[in-house]
């Protein structure tokens, strides 16, 4: 399945996408991912993207969509691929579409992960991550540390990043809402959307989101 993984910041998509993706036997292509790998490798992309990066600047759409389109045509994506982080807006989907189209691809569905905005604030603003080794991330109240303030794992310091505050947080659904959420209405024009809430369980959403792609497949 070739499948475009949306939803607000605090929604668990790359949870889901690392497990969604080994579900179906299909790679997670996150942009973090990209650009990581291709400033690490030295390609002309990671070069193009790096420079911008160094400047302070955002990376233009179409190094994006390239670096999206070199991976999407590897040979492990031949059966599919889950997308991870990208399209991020609408002029990206329509790139993306143009791609698909020169190669008589299509997309299976639009996975779109619902969850409350308080939820969103409740799950990032009470994150804590522990200073020694930011592997070890606690939460307040869904996963407090036995001692407040103290990493149950190594004894380190836990800390709120800054990127976690709450006014922080709003203003990242206020980027998302603007930018982003626009994809959902031009998904759903194309009768590809799949809306499934990311209430719950890690394991339970993941089963959620499976039987809502099966359906959608099925349907087609």
């Amino acid at each position: 399945m070739r499948i475009v993984l949306v939803g607000p910041p605090g929604a668990g998509k790359g949870t889901q996408a690392t497990l969604l993706a080994a579900k179906l036997g299909v790679p997670h292509i996150s942009t973090g991912d990209l650009f990581r790998a291709n400033i690490s490798q030295q390609t002309e992309l990671g070069k193009l993207a790096k420079s911008y990066m160094d400047a302070g600047n955002l990376v233009p759409d179409e190094v994006t969509i390239a670096m999206a389109k070199d991976r999407m045509e590897q040979p492990d994506a031949e059966n599919g691929f889950l997308l991870d982080g990208f399209p991020r807006n609408v002029s990206q989907a329509e790139a993306l579409d143009e791609v698909l189209n020169t190669e008589s691809i299509k997309l299976d569905a639009v996975l779109d992960l619902e969850v409350p905005e308080a939820e969103v604030v409740k799950r990032i603003a009470g994150r804590r991550i522990c200073r020694n080794d930011s592997a070890h991330v606690f939460h307040v109240e869904y996963k407090p540390a036995a001692k407040e303030g103290v990493c149950d794992v190594c004894g380190g310091e836990l800390y709120q990043r800054d990127d976690d505050s709450e006014d922080t947080v709003r203003k990242r659904l206020e980027v998302y809402h603007t930018q982003t959420e626009p994809i959902i209405d031009y998904y759903k024009a194309q009768g590809l959307v799949v809306t499934i809430s990311s209430l719950g369980p890690v394991e339970e959403i993941t089963k959620r989101a499976l039987e809502a792609l099966k359906r959608e497949d099925d349907d087609k």
